[in-house]
């Protein structure tokens, strides 16, 4: 992510953070669609972790509201499962192969949005997540 209004946005929400979040950036310097594909799949399924659980950001996905959110990050906790990992496709959005290894598809919405702002948003997602199981009141329900 260069440095602009979204890192700005980003590394906010990131500082405010009090859970451990990392990001992995994966791109393709292939000129095809069926290219690109292959290359970030490859590139995504070799980053996933096999005691991970994968939420893929996907259009097919669910949408939640933010608390349902907060509290399905919760029963993943409760579960025992505490390295969540977050895949965003890139402009071609994500292939089979990573939306079968996923164990939730997850949705924005149906709109399309620009892959820095749904970075933006997952993040903000996320701390809203932490304040809304801390029981702050930066989120109002």
């Amino acid at each position: 992510m260069r440095k602009g209004a979204f890192f700005d946005i980003a590394q906010d929400y990131q500082r405010r953070l009090q859970w451990p979040l990392s990001i992995k950036e994966v791109e393709s310097s292939y000129k095809t669609q069926a290219q690109i594909q292959k290359d970030e799949e490859d590139k995504i399924l070799s980053c996933l972790r096999n005691n991970a659980t994968i939420i893929a950001l996907d259009e097919r996905g669910k949408s939640f509201k933010s608390l349902d959110f907060a509290k399905r990050l919760e029963k993943y906790a409760m579960e025992g499962s505490t390295d969540l990992q977050f895949v965003i496709g890139g402009a071609y959005g994500l292939t089979e192969p990573i939306r079968k290894k996923s164990n939730l598809l997850m949705s924005f919405g149906a709109q399309t949005w620009p892959h820095l702002m749904v970075r933006v948003m997952l993040i903000e997602q996320i701390y809203r997540s932490q304040q809304i199981l801390a029981g702050h009141p930066y989120h109002k329900e």
